[in-house]
């Protein structure tokens, strides 16, 4: 029978070791300006539909869904709107999705 001084020292290793990956975030990875068009809203995956222009470094131009960090900001978009956003290497989420002003 294993000790418990040494389950809970197990499961305390196992609690700091998690706590330190969700601590880690897309800002240790390069970060790119997104521009693209919602084309859909997709409440139910939390993601949006756009096309997106191309991202030197890390994408060509090409429509294809994004999830979003944050998915208050399904209730703020509609299709057609053009918006930006940070993306990163490596993650095909967007972040900080923001609608760009209507040019006139």
């Amino acid at each position: 029978m294993i000790p418990i001084r040494r389950v809970i020292s197990i499961a305390a290793l196992c609690v700091a070791f998690t706590a330190a990956g969700c601590g880690q975030s897309s800002n240790n990875k390069k970060a790119y300006t997104f521009h693209g068009k919602v084309e859909a809203v997709h409440k139910n995956t939390q993601s949006l539909t756009v096309d997106g222009e191309k991202v030197d470094g890390w994408m060509d131009a090409m429509t294809m869904d994004y999830k979003v960090d944050k998915p208050s900001v399904l209730d703020k978009v509609k299709p057609g709107d053009q918006i930006t956003a940070t993306v990163y290497d490596g993650d095909y989420s967007l972040h900080d999705v923001r609608v760009a002003p209507a040019s006139k």
